[in-house]
């Protein structure tokens, strides 16, 4: 093995029990030799060069590829030993000064104009949606579940979610919904079936603007949603209530102004707000490299003070801010599994390598929300103070109004939808 490489292993992990297989078949082991035990095999010098200099890139590029073998456990092991070690120990200086520079290069890496981010969209959601059958609940609900019981199931916790959201809208029969980043049509559906709302869902992805279009013209109901393909920056208003659930974090940090500008200019009087999105519970850093490049092009999980800087510069009130903090854990773990259990189908569809980057997108997402900084917050704005109930207890007397599931028993045939 390099030096340099056992320096660095032996630096970071401390707890644990870590085996490394080098390219000449040496056994290496770091850690306590504490339970989790991982064991991993890396395949060539270049591999172990590349994860010298850019570890967070290469083991992700390195997995993906074949080049890095987890022998031992899987590769959620491997993930969740080496970040709870890093939370701990930091990695060397010079890595350090990557993530730094990543950091600093964040506006630029980040600026998502309409066509970019049209392009940016395309790249992650208009792959062959037989993939997300795979993995997502039949509504396919493709954001963190609200998981009110740890029996719910992973369908009954997306339906809980798309209710809490509801709840908190204070949604009536009539009122102007606009749905912001509607996906494959879920909540639209939801909102307009179980609350009578007058909803339009828009996105600018062109696979799930049809799947959502298709799934409006089968719902049974009634009231139904309409979608558009449309750029948040270019909508036209005004709405009583809009909703953004896991749009944000493609929105882009130069663009941030823009996006509460947007959601003010188009929020009547005594509108309400809800924006429901990944976040940092510490300071702002850059997106993991891997995620960036195969993943999430364009994507960035902000803290906490950088979208409040952006609301207040908009000029809308913050009302209320709810933190879910495992929840999103617990989704993607249920994600993983699923994906797991169909991988076979997943390899015929797209091939051994793309299910070997999903498979570390998924491990490594769960991972960050359970040994690292990531949480969900739910934050609602409104043009005025006064709009809503002064308790949080409306809240409550709304859930237990509302259906958990839509009050049709409509579901989608073939391909699911929804967000």
């Amino acid at each position: 093995m390099l030096k340099p490489l056992s320096i660095l292993l032996s630096n970071v992990v401390r707890s644990g029990d870590l085996t490394v297989i080098d390219p000449k078949g040496t056994t290496h082991r770091f850690g306590d030799g504490s339970e989790p035990s991982v064991r991993i095999e890396i395949a060539d010098r270049r591999l172990e060069w590349h994860l010298v200099l850019d570890p967070e890139m290469a083991a992700g590029e390195g997995y993906m590829k074949g080049r890095l073998r987890v022998t031992q456990g899987n590769i959620y092991d491997f993930i969740a030993l080496t970040m709870r070690n890093m939370a701990q120990r930091p990695l060397p200086l010079y890595a350090q000064w990557l993530a730094k520079a990543r950091n600093v290069l964040r506006p630029l890496l980040q600026y998502n104009p309409a066509s970019r981010a049209k392009r940016n969209v395309r790249h992650h959601y208009d792959i062959d949606p037989r993939i997300y059958d795979l993995f997502l609940d039949p509504d396919r609900q493709y954001s963190c579940a609200y998981f009110e019981d740890p029996g719910m199931s992973l369908a009954e916790a997306q339906a809980a979610k798309k209710r809490h959201i509801a709840a908190k809208l204070a949604l009536e029969p009539g009122k102007r919904v606009l749905d912001i980043g509607c996906g494959w049509g879920g909540l639209g559906l939801y909102l307009a079936s179980a609350t009578g709302a007058d909803v339009t869902g828009i996105t600018l992805s062109e696979e799930q603007f049809k799947i959502a279009r298709e799934r409006a013209d089968a719902a049974k109901s009634t009231n139904r949603p309409n979608f558009e393909i449309c750029d948040y920056r270019v909508a036209k208003g005004p709405f009583d209530r809009i909703v953004s659930v896991g749009m944000f974090e493609h929105v882009g940090l130069p663009h941030y102004r823009a996006f509460f500008s947007a959601v003010a200019r188009l929020l009547a009087p005594d509108g309400t707000a809800l924006i429901h999105t990944i976040g940092r519970t510490d300071r702002p850093a850059a997106t993991n490299p891997f995620i960036a490049r195969y993943i999430f092009p364009g994507g960035y999980i902000p803290a906490l003070s950088e979208i409040m800087k952006a609301v207040e510069a908009s000029g809308l009130v913050l009302t209320d801010v709810e933190v879910l903090r495992l929840h999103y854990a617990e989704t993607l773990l249920a994600w993983r599994r699923r994906f797991l259990a169909n991988r076979p189908q997943a390899v015929a569809i797209a091939g051994e390598e793309f299910c070997r980057m999903w498979e570390f997108y998924l491990a490594g997402s769960e991972a960050a929300f359970r040994e690292q900084n990531f949480v969900v917050f739910q934050v609602q704005l409104g043009r005025r103070i006064d709009t809503l109930p002064i308790t949080r207890d409306y809240i409550a007397a709304k859930e237990h109004e509302l259906p958990l599931a839509r009050p049709d028993g409509d579901r989608p045939q073939g391909i699911a939808a929804g967000r």
